[in-house]
């Protein structure tokens, strides 16, 4: 050790060995103090170890709240390890059937496009069947409407197209529709003459042409009017009998020179049996008229017609009231066979052939 502090150590207990001999009333004074700060020291000793020990018990707390909430942790920690777990399982789940469903989709869209396709295809191959018949039907209404004369089998199966047009509702025969209506108006305002009544006059003309007078039997019809002249009547006297015969025979003797005037000179040369064949000639142009009217050869008809006019108009006599009857006849039957053209429908035609071809 150091010899001063030696020396301090031993000076400080002479010191205080002579104090208390030289002032003992301070002493006194100062033990009170001294307890004062002992029961200040042992308060805040006390004071520090309550403190201590609430500070122990709060720690312990703590510790035992720390410990609680770190095993909660771990356990929600073990929890959390255990879902993710879960949700990774379904995640790869999830992922497998997304997988499947695309996979599905994909097929369910295929079958879509190929069910589009084939429903598409159907209804142009029931739009195609369609145009089909109606253009099957309209064709063989013209055929019966041109074999009949009449416009009502035409008319008919145009209605019944445009009523199928309309139960399609398909766009894309709209024109076909507009076509239909345009043709069944246009049908409607033409006038179209009635073949069976034609027929009638026909038939009829064919009857007259036997009694028709040819233009160089006037003689022999007056000749056979004066036979029957002559013929005896009942209520007639000898006298009168006698009266009329003188009356004719001076008719025959004017009648021996006839002037008259033949515009066709092969009228005048007929012979009896020309004239025979001449009628019958004149029939058969009239009933090869009426077959090519049946036939619908109109053109072979009207050229019938016409031949047997200018037979009519060439070798008959045309003062004649039967001879006048029959051109009358004729002359109506010619201006009936120009209106017999039956419409056609070629608007209606050249529609379903568009849409035949799908434009």
């Amino acid at each position: 050790m150091n010899p001063e502090s030696k020396n301090v150590e031993s000076t400080a207990p002479a010191a205080e060995a002579v104090t208390p001999a030289v002032v003992p009333a301070p002493q006194k004074a100062t033990q009170p103090v001294a307890r004062s700060l002992l029961l200040a020291l042992g308060a805040a000793v006390l004071l520090a170890l309550l403190l201590s020990i609430m500070l122990w018990q709060r720690l312990s707390a703590t510790q035992e709240q720390l410990a609680r909430q770190s095993a909660d942790s771990g356990a929600h920690a073990v929890e959390a390890r255990t879902m993710a777990r879960q949700a990774q399982d379904q995640t790869r789940e999830l992922a497998a059937r997304l997988a499947v469903m695309e996979a599905r989709l994909s097929e369910v869209a295929l079958q879509r496009t190929q069910l589009e396709e084939l429903m598409q295809s159907l209804s142009r191959s029931r739009d195609e069947n369609l145009v089909v018949d109606i253009e099957s039907s309209i064709r063989l209404a013209q055929q019966q409407a041109q074999l009949t004369g009449s416009v009502e089998p035409l008319l008919a199966a145009l209605k019944t197209a445009e009523q199928r047009v309309t139960r399609a509702a398909q766009p894309r025969l709209t024109p076909l529709q507009r076509a239909i209506a345009r043709d069944v108006a246009r049908i409607k305002a033409t006038t179209v003459s009635d073949t069976p009544a034609l027929l009638v006059k026909m038939d009829e003309l064919v009857r007259l042409a036997d009694e028709l007078p040819l233009a160089n039997a006037v003689a022999t019809a007056a000749a056979a009017g004066r036979g029957a002249a002559l013929k005896p009547r009942r209520e007639d006297s000898v006298a009168s009998w006698w009266q009329r015969s003188l009356q004719l025979v001076v008719d025959e003797l004017r009648s021996l020179m006839r002037v008259s005037r033949i515009e066709q000179p092969e009228a005048a040369l007929l012979s009896p049996d020309q004239s025979f064949f001449l009628r019958e000639n004149f029939k058969l142009k009239l009933l090869n008229a009426r077959l090519g009217l049946l036939s619908r050869q109109l053109e072979s008809a009207r050229a019938d017609l016409g031949s047997a006019a200018a037979t009519l108009n060439k070798y008959f006599d045309a003062s004649s009231r039967k001879t006048q009857a029959a051109s009358s006849l004729l002359q109506q039957m010619q201006g009936q066979m120009k209106t017999l053209e039956l419409p056609r429908v070629d608007e209606t035609l050249a529609a379903l052939a568009t849409a035949a071809a799908g434009r």
